[in-house]
């Protein structure tokens, strides 16, 4: 810092006597007396002696440049000293070091360039060491440089491999680049050769065109040659036919004839001749007026018929933003149904749960709606035991089934042969009650079903069941087929909880129609077919996969989670938790007849399955009061698009109740028609069709 100010302060100093020369050589002399001592060599002056030349040199000697050679001033050897002044012993030393040097190193050495930057360096440091007034402003100067070297060094020894990776990345660009352009070639050749095919093909048609236009320019020609033969062939007619006319009038008849002659061949020829060709013309120019309107007007719309159709199309279009926007909300409202229901049937689960548990701790309670058949059905029932506890009820069972026992009488008085009774009841007098039990009616309702389906085998025609019941119990039982009737029919109405008798009733009183028996059977016997069939070893069991795959295939409309309900029931009935499934046993009756409740379930759904159809029937006929055929085939198809035509046809005569459609015209109340089907054995021949 000192020595920093001392140089500002002596900036400007005034030139120096020769003495103050002299002995600011001598001191000079004396600071590079230990750098000679380096770069001392065998033709050196062996005095020691350093000279300190130019610095007693004024600024007023004048410099004879001489021209020297490249490689000395590309070295640090310049001969500009010349003429009376030779160079300094000590500039002469630090040349012959460096030359020496520099010709001592390897031209062809990897490292040439550090190594002549490494000589240059000592030849700098002794140069600063014989300088000690600017030794630290050199060896600050040289260390900055160093320092900048150091740091360029270790830059480009990092960028070395971004240059390698620079080289790769330009190598792959280069490899993209040419094969886009191949690419390009490619594409650009097989468009031109598309061009030139599609130039092909234009000149082809373009070809077929004009020959076209020259057949229809011929064809023009031959045209109004043709008419014009026309023409002249109906004149000729004409007048023939006039000349006939004349020829075969009457004597009166001829004056005017001869009248109307003369006034014609009065007229001028020529003037006639003229305007026929003048109508002939226009003639032409109308009808080539007519077909050109007629080819450039033909498939134009009146604008009335598409005000029409604008109008009709926008208020579907209404109709459709309406019934997307209630399809939306009714979505909305039937998610969270299902989560409800999901819900409720977790919490349903629960307290079934609890009850199992409480039933299984505590005393049973007796089932008061089993008394229903006894107190003359469930409405009296529910009358009757409201509100009383349970040793009231038995007070009141144990009255009514005395006061029965008390009433009952052991004849049955006949209802007479009027035609409101039914055929089977038409008896008079006193019947013996024959007090049939309930295997007794299963055993005949069972044989009557078996006849009943023989006999349409043998005439392909089904008769009522109530004609044959008569003649049923009329075969069998012969004068007594009265006592039997009313006796059957006690029973039966005593014993209506159970299923099979009770739908034979239904039947019998025109409830239900004769096909959902027939339905019933034909969906069991086709479940048992299906079943045996995929018993290929006949061993009479299946597997878990073997079973639900022929359950499946029997049904394929059904939902997964219905078959998985049908798989649970068959395990629970057969108690088969992982082993085989005995489907024949699911077959087999109990003591009072009845099936099990795999097979109880199948109709149970097939059951929900057909009021789900006529439910989706009667939203396809909503707002509708009355339909006819044409209404309620149209819906049958929406619904069920794959639905055959005979299926259709037999749907179509339940709902109204005929044998011949096409004499079939007048219209039914819709409800009317959806009660007929919901009795009758109506069921989905396809997949259901989901609302787009």
């Amino acid at each position: 810092m000192l020595f920093c100010m001392s140089i500002q302060k002596d900036a400007r100093l005034p030139p120096l006597s020769t003495s103050e020369r002299t002995s600011s050589g001598k001191g000079a002399q004396w600071q590079a007396k230990p750098a000679s001592r380096l770069l001392r060599t065998k033709g050196a002056d062996a005095s020691g002696y350093l000279s300190t030349w130019p610095a007693h040199i004024t600024s007023q000697v004048a410099r004879q440049k001489t021209p020297s050679s490249g490689a000395n001033e590309h070295h640090g050897f310049s001969d500009e000293f010349g003429g009376p002044v030779s160079k300094p012993r000590f500039l002469e030393q630090l040349e012959c070091f460096l030359r020496r040097e520099l010709t001592s190193l390897d031209m062809l050495s990897p490292k040439l360039q550090e190594r002549k930057l490494q000589a240059y360096r000592e030849v700098f440091d002794y140069f600063i060491e014989n300088f000690k007034t600017y030794k630290p402003l050199l060896s600050a100067i040289k260390n900055e440089y160093d320092i900048t070297l150091a740091y360029l060094q270790e830059q480009i020894r990092e960028l070395e491999p971004l240059r390698a990776q620079l080289v790769l990345l330009s190598e792959q660009c280069e490899k993209k680049v040419l094969g886009l352009r191949e690419q390009e070639r490619t594409e650009i050749r097989a468009l031109k050769q598309e061009r030139q095919h599609l130039q092909q093909v234009t000149e082809s048609t373009r070809e077929q065109q004009r020959a076209l236009q020259t057949q229809v320019y011929h064809l023009e020609k031959e045209l109004a040659a043709q008419y014009l033969q026309y023409r002249e062939e109906c004149d000729a007619r004409k007048l023939l036919i006039a000349n006939i006319s004349s020829m075969s009038c009457s004597p009166e008849e001829k004056p005017n004839m001869e009248h109307d002659c003369d006034k014609e061949q009065s007229e001028d020829p020529v003037k006639v001749k003229l305007a026929l060709k003048v109508c002939r013309e226009g003639l032409s120019k109308a009808q080539v007026e007519l077909n050109r309107l007629h080819a450039e007007y033909g498939d134009v719309v009146p604008r009335r018929d598409w005000e029409n159709l604008d109008s009709m199309y926008r208020e579907n279009l209404l109709k459709l933003e309406t019934l997307q926007t209630d399809f939306d909300q009714m979505k909305a409202e039937y998610d969270t149904l299902l989560d409800v229901h999901r819900q409720v049937s977790l919490q349903r689960d629960s307290l079934q749960n609890d009850l199992e548990v409480f039933r299984e701790t505590s005393t049973p309670r007796p089932c008061w709606e089993q008394c229903a058949d006894v107190l003359g059905g469930r409405e009296r029932c529910s009358e009757i035991f409201e509100g009383q506890p349970s040793k009231k009820r038995l007070e009141i069972l144990l009255e009514e089934q005395n006061s029965m026992g008390l009433d009952q009488k052991e004849f049955f008085t006949g209802l007479g042969a009027s035609n409101d009774v039914p055929i089977y009841l038409r008896y008079e007098g006193q019947l013996k009650n024959l007090r049939l039990k309930k295997a007794d009616v299963l055993r005949i309702i069972k044989d009557i079903w078996r006849e009943k389906a023989c006999e349409a085998e043998k005439t392909d025609d089904s008769s009522d069941l109530k004609e044959f019941l008569h003649q049923y119990l009329q075969r069998q039982h012969g004068e007594q087929a009265g006592q039997w009737a009313y006796s059957l029919l006690d029973s039966i109405k005593c014993n209506l909880k159970d299923d099979f008798i009770c739908l034979f009733y239904d039947i019998l009183t025109d409830k239900v129609d004769e096909s959902l028996y027939h339905g019933q059977t034909q969906l069991l016997s086709h479940l048992l077919k299906v079943l045996i069939q995929s018993d290929s070893a006949e061993s009479g069991s299946l597997t878990a996969s073997e079973f639900r795959e022929a359950l499946r295939m029997a049904f394929p409309l059904k939902k997964d989670q219905d078959l998985e309900e049908l798989v649970v029931a068959a395990q629970s009935e057969l108690e088969a938790s992982g082993g085989g499934f005995a489907y024949q046993r699911l077959y087999s009756e109990d003591a009072d007849g009845k099936h099990g409740e795999f097979l109880g379930l199948v109709k149970r759904q097939a059951m929900a399955e057909r009021d789900h159809y006529i439910n989706q029937l009667r939203t396809q006929l909503e707002g509708k009061g009355e339909v006819d055929l044409e209404d309620l085939r149209s819906a049958f198809t929406t619904i069920d698009p794959t639905l055959d035509s005979a299926s259709l046809d037999w749907n179509l005569r339940k709902a109204f109740q005929t044998k011949d459609l096409h004499l079939h015209a007048t219209l039914l109340d819709t409800e009317i028609a959806l009660q007929r089907l919901s009795v009758a054995n109506v069921s989905r021949a396809g997949p259901m069709t989901l609302p787009e």
